[in-house]
């Protein structure tokens, strides 16, 4: 596997963002209230584990990264 080639922004972070699934099953009820008929979801994390952002589809969650100006890498 290639590693992800690091991007570093204007306050020296790395730009990269991990992408992996997350069940709804597995959020706080406060979320899962919010979340609709989804079963699951995309979390968009930073390199230190922090999520970012929760989406509904991989697709949406690369759109998003990009727009940020960030390399999003697939987590599995």
């Amino acid at each position: 596997m290639d590693t992800p080639q690091k991007f570093p922004n204007e306050s020296g972070e790395d730009r990269i963002v991990y992408v992996r699934p997350v069940s709804v099953d597995d959020l706080p009820e406060e979320i899962r209230a919010q979340t609709g008929e989804s079963d699951n979801l995309y979390a968009v994390h930073a390199s230190n584990g922090d999520r970012l952002a929760l989406v509904n589809g991989r697709r949406l969650a690369f759109a998003l990264a990009r727009q940020n100006d960030m390399q999003p890498v697939n987590v599995h």
